[in-house]
């Protein structure tokens, strides 16, 4: 926050996309699959953004991947299939891997800015 502020930029908001699994189990039973410490270990960081988020001070919109869509449409008040497209060819100028998590990342940004 500091580097940014100290660069010019006043943030007014974040984001956090969260999936739209169900909670998670036990520990014991997270340990016991490789695919569950994968999935805890997200949550893990989801929640740590949060809490850094909520210590600086600084609004946290969390959103689930599966309502963007519908959320950035009503917001924005564009149609989510052309939102989608404008998403896609920003990251056009960036040069490669602009993938799937760039382009929800940017698309939860505008909401937030929105």
């Amino acid at each position: 926050m500091a580097d940014l502020r100290g660069k010019g930029y006043r943030p007014v908001g974040s984001a956090l996309l969260l999936a739209s699994g169900r909670p998670l189990p036990k520990l014991e039973t997270i340990l016991a699959s490789h695919a569950l410490i994968h999935t805890a270990d997200g949550e893990h960081f989801r929640q740590a953004l949060a809490i850094s988020c909520q210590a600086m001070g600084l609004p946290l919109t969390r959103i689930t991947e599966r309502e963007l869509p519908q959320r950035a449409e009503a917001t924005l008040k564009q149609p989510a299939a052309r939102l989608q497209a404008d998403v896609g060819r920003l990251g056009r100028g960036l040069g490669p891997r602009w993938t799937q998590d760039q382009k929800l990342a940017a698309l939860a940004a505008w909401v937030v800015l929105a």
